[in-house]
């Protein structure tokens, strides 16, 4: 059976994303609070503490990282509980989509200003890039099943 028409198969997917964004937002949060270097490897245009120091790693005040951690806890719990509260079992997969669309827009604009503004890339931030864009084609395929039925 084809794992993007199987509900089963693409929440266990959605949930493996949350563990992973969620690690990599939390590593990234923690080294900001404690003020450490970033795991990275710097050369030429890698390099993660221009990208980490930069004024575009907050938005209002608050870390990016510290962001992302709270979306994935909401995606998580939303995904966990969907199944439990009938308010969920209903709109939760479009909560999901929403966050997850929000967040894929919002990292694409995140890669543009690592790009193009900073002229520097921060491996960890490209990575949690990945795992959200693939967190919104996996709600997407969710919601086209939830859709369908």
């Amino acid at each position: 059976m084809n794992p993007l028409r199987n509900p089963t198969r693409l929440k266990q997917f959605s949930l493996l994303l949350v563990l992973a964004g969620l690690a990599i937002s939390v590593y990234l949060s923690y080294v900001k609070l404690a003020d450490l270097d970033v795991v990275c490897a710097a050369s030429g245009a890698i390099n993660c503490e221009v990208v980490q120091n930069s004024v575009w790693s907050r938005l209002a005040g608050v870390d990016l990282a510290l962001l992302g951690a709270l979306a994935w806890l909401i995606m998580g719990a939303l995904l966990l509980l969907e199944t439990r509260i009938e308010l969920l079992a209903g709109h939760g997969g479009l909560l999901i989509f929403g966050i997850s669309l929000f967040g894929f827009l919002f990292s694409m604009w995140l890669i543009y200003v690592q790009g193009s503004i900073l002229q520097a890339w921060c491996l960890w931030c490209l990575a949690h890039e990945l795992v959200m864009t693939l967190m919104f084609l996996a709600s997407a395929a969710r919601l086209r099943l939830l859709l369908a039925t």
